[in-house]
């Protein structure tokens, strides 16, 4: 055996800072190109009025906007550059490979392969068809990846629900798209109840995420984890009932300010549904205790240094309406994240590979024949 062969070995399957650092940047990049690209730029466009009564107004919201379309084109960067570096750890280490990575691997890569072609060669009605076809496919095999590795019900509810709704979406483009290629002009069956459903379903999932991954137990005998639990349950739960009757309190005491309440929200709603694909049909009270168990359960993961965070947080992030290649791989690379969380933290899964430096063989004497 060549001295040092080992030592290189462990260095090359090490994903190294590059993949750490790369994963927080695109994290924070990823949340900044939804604020600022995909919501303030829509919500310049339905204060249209406003912007042309005060030019600072139409600067600031086009300096936003412009500023966003950067961070668009950073985190589409990063997509590509973690991913790829997924899928060369897997084909190059035994510490990231999946039940499933024979299949996994090929498609993650011509999914890769198809988004480049696409952004040189703009797909047509039969392009898209193909790319939402081959993105079910894969988000099939990684949830059946992610079954295999995790006995919780929990986070097998919370990944069904995610796979379930976001396919709503999937089967609303794909369909549609294919009755367009055909020249049909009658709506495909049940597409725009599948596409409901998809919202709810993926409302249900960012809940049953704080269940899966943050949730606190009321049985523990940590007093002080059983106050905490108790208190934002307690907490929690009053603001969410406040909220869900909060349009029938308000008419009681004036319906004036009802109607304006309910003009605001679909202001709201609006924006959303042209930035991340939610209607808003449902009470808001569910869409708030969705965004707030997410939002709860990501930070405290990533706190710790849990790759779920930064899974869970990419794949809700990137919304329901999959409107930009981009965001289907960040789906994609979130639900990698979930399957390969199980092997360790951030930061420990970085120095598995190097825990065999601490220990250097005595090198043999001379004469002596190396084992």
């Amino acid at each position: 055996m060549i001295p040092g062969a080992g030592r290189i070995a462990e260095k090359l399957e090490d994903p190294g800072l590059l993949f750490e650092w790369g994963l927080k940047s695109l994290l924070f990049a990823a949340f900044f190109e939804l604020v600022l690209y995909r919501l303030v730029a829509r919500l310049g466009m339905h204060l249209g009025k406003l912007a042309e009564k005060y030019e600072a107004v139409r600067i600031g919201f086009r300096t936003l906007s412009s500023l966003g379309f950067v961070l668009l084109n950073m985190t589409a960067i990063l997509v590509f550059l973690i991913l790829g570096i997924l899928i060369i750890q897997k084909m190059r280490t035994k510490l990231w490979v999946g039940e499933w990575d024979k299949v996994v691997i090929p498609l993650a890569a011509l999914l890769v392969a198809c988004t480049i072609g696409y952004l040189f060669f703009p797909p047509a009605m039969l392009g898209s068809i193909v790319y939402n076809v081959l993105s079910f496919g894969i988000l099939s095999f990684l949830m059946l990846e992610y079954w295999g590795t995790h006995r919780l019900l929990s986070q097998r509810l919370m990944v069904g629900t995610f796979f379930l709704g976001i396919n709503g979406w999937l089967y609303y483009q794909t369909m549609s798209t294919s009755y367009g290629l055909l020249n049909i002009l009658d709506a495909p069956p049940l597409v725009h109840e599948v596409n409901r459903l998809g919202e709810a379903l993926m409302v249900l999932s960012s809940i049953l995420v704080f269940w899966a991954y943050g949730s606190t137990s009321f049985v523990t005998k940590n007093k002080s984890q059983r106050k905490w639990g108790l208190t934002l349950l307690i907490s929690g739960g009053s603001v969410f009932l406040l909220l869900l009757f909060m349009d029938y309190f308000l008419t009681l005491w004036s319906p004036e300010t009802a109607l304006e309440v309910r003009k605001a929200g679909e202001g709201i709603g609006w924006i959303f549904q042209m930035g991340m694909g939610y209607t808003f049909y449902l009470p808001f009270a569910f869409y708030v205790a969705g965004f707030t168990l997410w939002a709860y359960t990501v930070i405290k993961l990533i706190i710790i240094g849990r790759l779920a965070g930064y899974g869970l947080g990419l794949m809700f992030m990137a919304g329901y309406a999959l409107q930009l290649s981009h965001l289907t791989l960040m789906v994609v690379l979130g639900l990698m994240l979930l399957n390969i969380d199980k092997r360790g933290s951030l930061g420990r899964l970085r120095n598995k590979n190097t825990e065999g430096l601490l220990y250097q063989p005595i090198r043999p004497a001379y004469g002596q024949q190396t084992p």
